[in-house]
């Protein structure tokens, strides 16, 4: 296949990349600033300033977009507008190009998160059905997946994939918490009843093939384990696989003073989110079970 992927250079993309090559597919790689590859086409895009290059576009069998500003930090609101104009108008940006090609990909796969479902307390399970939750995340979100409409008026199927936690051992939220758990500094954040719905990064390239070759998925597709744990689960599990006490609690009042809307939204809410189309349309998750994908991570 003919594949061309925006954010190729995140943790997600980095992924893809590798995965998509050792199959023997072509790739390009829409990046934000030139860079030298001798594996891979490169073309740059520009989202701020309206442009893209069309031409890097035409032929392609699927485009695979994961452009978007990282939600880690504290949110300023200078920083919240980056975030939200990075998806929305990068995504409109793109939809709108290939709208206009002369061939235009079979399907676009498009980056999403299970935060447009927002603060779900409790055990309820949440499809793709769902409603739209609240807060800022689920707001973006909902924005984010409606910029994508372009594409599917111009009869190319789109798929978002509305992500979990992704866990990996090289960036992303695990990444940033190990040091802590391995000096025994780990701890539950808050009451640790908050869901946290999770995928691996090892786990995504196969669920992301699944999606290219399955031409009835369309619409939003929850890419999470089948599983999802509590912050205090996560934070026992994580502890016994590394060998680590995690007796530690880091109070609600204080997670919130430290990193503000963002520990709110990100760290002390959660949902529990089931993968459902992706098993009924018969994927097999490799790393269902957090411990067995935790120790092949680590």
């Amino acid at each position: 296949m003919r594949i061309a992927i925006t954010g190729s250079s995140g943790l997600i993309g980095q992924e893809l990349v590798r995965f998509f090559s050792r199959n023997g597919d072509e790739i390009t790689r829409v990046v934000r600033h030139p860079q030298r590859d001798v594996r891979h086409r490169v073309t740059v895009w520009d989202w701020k300033q309206g442009k893209i290059e069309e031409r890097a576009l035409e032929r392609q069998d699927a485009i695979i977009h994961l452009a978007g500003e990282s939600i880690s930090g504290r949110w300023s609101a200078k920083r919240k507008q980056l975030i939200r104009e990075s998806r929305v108008k990068g995504t409109r940006l793109l939809t709108t190009t290939l709208s206009r090609l002369r061939h235009p990909p079979r399907v676009l796969l498009s980056a999403s998160a299970v935060g447009y479902y927002g603060n779900r307390p409790g055990d309820e399970p949440l499809t793709e059905e769902a409603a739209k939750g609240e807060g800022f995340l689920s707001d973006v979100t909902a924005e984010w997946e409606q910029a994508a409409r372009t594409a599917e008026a111009a009869g190319i199927r789109v798929v978002h994939l509305r992500f979990g936690m992704v866990l990996s051992g090289r960036g992303g939220a695990l990444a940033a918490m190990l040091p802590a758990f391995r000096w025994g500094l780990g701890g539950r954040l808050g009451d640790g009843r908050q869901v946290m719905s999770w995928i691996s990064v090892e786990e995504i390239p196969e669920a992301v093939r699944f999606c290219l070759q399955q031409e009835q998925l369309s619409g939003p597709v929850n890419f999470v384990s089948p599983q999802p744990v509590t912050n205090a689960e996560f934070t026992r599990i994580l502890g016994t696989v590394i060998h680590r006490p995690t007796a530690l609690r880091l109070p609600t009042p204080l997670v919130r003073g430290i990193f503000g809307e963002m520990g709110k939204e990100l760290l002390l809410s959660g949902s529990r989110v089931i993968p459902q189309r992706l098993l009924e349309s018969g994927y097999s998750f490799r790393q269902p079970e957090l411990p067995s994908a935790l120790e092949q991570l680590l």
